[in-house]
């Protein structure tokens, strides 16, 4: 019982390990002329609205994705354990399940993380060409003229 539990504890750690990066991989650069504060904010809406349009934080999918197949595995262990008739055997299996499990699930959070942190990227950049900014692999937008600011 005490393996499953230290188990249970390291699978827990390991959840906490499932994160993502909290923004774009993509260098976006401020349309010639465009003011660094508009620029600025562009970039404030375009996050915004990439986090949104995804559905859910990178980071909640990819521990959702862990924490099922840790739990997943942990039950089909005990399963097969039980059903090997050994002293223990559930205990054990469950140990075992939950270890395969755990790899299986880091593996599946990294697939998540991947997938949610690509479907951000494209809609922010979707957001930030839509703004008039430089995007790596597209042709510049329409130039939009900004005027200078007022003198003070």
């Amino acid at each position: 019982m005490r393996k499953i539990l230290a188990c249970c504890v390291f699978a827990s750690v390991l959840t906490g390990c499932a994160t993502a990066p909290d923004g774009p991989r993509i260098a976006v650069m401020p349309a010639p002329g465009k003011p660094f504060e508009v620029f600025a904010a562009d970039e404030k809406v375009c996050r915004n609205y990439a986090e949104q349009s995804i559905g859910q934080s990178r980071n909640d999918a990819a521990t959702k994705n862990f924490a099922g197949a840790a739990a997943v595995g942990t039950a089909i262990g005990a399963a097969a354990g039980a059903m090997g008739g050994d002293r223990g055997g559930a205990e054990s299996g469950a140990a075992t399940g939950l270890i395969v499990g755990s790899m299986v699930g880091a593996g599946e959070s990294t697939n998540a993380t991947q997938d949610a942190q690509r479907r951000y990227d494209i809609a922010y950049e979707q957001c930030m060409y839509a703004k008039g900014n430089q995007v790596p692999g597209y042709s510049a937008p329409q130039q939009i003229f900004y005027p200078p600011p007022p003198p003070r």
